[in-house]
Formats: C-alpha cells, sequence, structure tokens
C-alpha cells in the first residue's frame, strides 16, 4: 500500500463504484470547498458479472480523478466475503488511524446486496474499536467523529440531505466512468440489475426526490445513529 496522507474525510465502499452512487456529489463538495477526501473500496469487486479487475482499477481511479478525491486505495478483501473477522476489522482499522479522518462515510446497515450490509457493520465496528489503546496497541489512536451512512438500493428516513444541485453533473460524470458497470450500449457483457438504463435514470430520480423534499434541484440523503446537535438553531435557515 502507498504511503498515504492524514484526510477530513474517508469513504468506504464495498465495491468500487459504491460511493460514487451514494455520495459522490457530497465528495465533489467537499474537495471542492478544499477538504482532504479519501475512499476506500474493500474489495476489488472481482465477483461481479461484468469487467475484469483491471477494468474496475482504471474507472476507479478515473473516477476519483474526477470527484477530485486525492487518495484512493483497496483493502483487498475477497468480494462476497466482506466478513466480519479480525483480520478484516485490522485492515480497516489501520485505514483509519493512518488516515485519522474527522468523518467517514459507509453504506447504510440494511441493502439488497449482502456485502453492502457485512461492510457497514465492519465499517462501524472499526472504527470503533480504532479508539480502544489496546488495539493494535503499535498504533496511535484514532477514532473518527461520526460515522455517516449513504444509501445504496433501499432508502430510509435521512437525517439531513446535501443539496448537490451544482455537483449532480460531475457526480454522474464519475459514475459513467465505470464504463464496464453501468448502461454502455458499447459493452458486451451480461446484462445486471446496474448496468441497465433505467438503473442509470434511477440515480437521478432519487436525487431529484430528495432535493425536491429539501426545496434543492438535487440533493443526497444520508442517514446516522446518534443525533445531530445545532449549536445555533437559526442555521437550519441556512
Amino acid at each position: 500500500m502507498p504511503v498515504l496522507q492524514p484526510v477530513d474525510v474517508l469513504a468506504f465502499g464495498a465495491h468500487p463504484d459504491d460511493v460514487e452512487l451514494g455520495c459522490g456529489g457530497t465528495l465533489y463538495k467537499l474537495t471542492q470547498a478544499g477538504h482532504r477526501v479519501a475512499i476506500a473500496d474493500l474489495t476489488e469487486g472481482e465477483m461481479g458479472s461484468r469487467g475484469t479487475v483491471a477494468d474496475r482499477y482504471r474507472e476507479a481511479e478515473a473516477a476519483a480523478q474526477i470527484l477530485g478525491v486525492s487518495q484512493r486505495v483497496n483493502l483487498k478483501i475477497p468480494d462476497t466475503r466482506i466478513e466480519l473477522n479480525a483480520e478484516n476489522r485490522e485492515k480497516v482499522i489501520r485505514l483509519v488511524r493512518e488516515l485519522q479522518p474527522k468523518l467517514v462515510f459507509a453504506p447504510y446497515p440494511d441493502d439488497r446486496h449482502p456485502d453492502h450490509i457485512h461492510a457497514s457493520h465492519l465499517v462501524r465496528e472499526a472504527c470503533f474499536y480504532a479508539g480502544l489503546k489496546k488495539v493494535l496497541p503499535e498504533l496511535p489512536l484514532h477514532r473518527p467523529e461520526r460515522v455517516i451512512y449513504y444509501p445504496c438500493t433501499y432508502q430510509f428516513q435521512p437525517a439531513f440531505v446535501v443539496d448537490i444541485s451544482a455537483e449532480f453533473s460531475v457526480k454522474m460524470e464519475a459514475i459513467r466512468a465505470y464504463r464496464s458497470q453501468f448502461y454502455n450500449p458499447d459493452w458486451q457483457g451480461t446484462p445486471t440489475f446496474i448496468s441497465t438504463e433505467e438503473f442509470l435514470k434511477s440515480v437521478e430520480v432519487r436525487a431529484r426526490h430528495y432535493g425536491w423534499q429539501a426545496g434543492v434541484t438535487y440533493a443526497e440523503p444520508f442517514w446516522m445513529r446518534e443525533p445531530l446537535v445545532l449549536p445555533d438553531i437559526m442555521a437550519l435557515l441556512g
């Protein structure tokens, strides 16, 4: 693994492309505001029906550049085997302690894809254990201030939404960088749930839905286990 630099935000995905779908607009908004953002893919997506591992790496790097992300790593946990075990927890703990993020993004803990569910639980547990001094005591302690969850397939009642009206086109550009995975008439491969034109349209429908609820054009929803504290309630007025 290359030498990594501390960041403000670390977004985890079970597979390359999960982060772009769930919170790509928000990550781009953060990078454009000057925050240091990294993406960590837990697996190489090697069990996917379309594309090769080499394809996925090229696509992930292209998407990271589009979003302005400074660092992207892959923990190479076996695809379809994101297990809650000591080995996998240690991989995530080491990364969290090395990158020292204030905020962590993870998949929502209930989803159609078992990998997304397991990734959510793995990241949550690792972020907690990263703050225990007797766990991997040779590494400096670091526990992120917040773990924030983004949607994959299933929806939820969000704790908050982020206005991505200005960032939505870049989010879609990053998603389309995964030419092997999403709707692409030029790619000859096995049709999948996410490779249809309808799925790509659904990404916009979801963003418009949450944007409509919040009074903006496009928005991304997020869920949290803990309540948010507002030091100034008038900040709700924007």
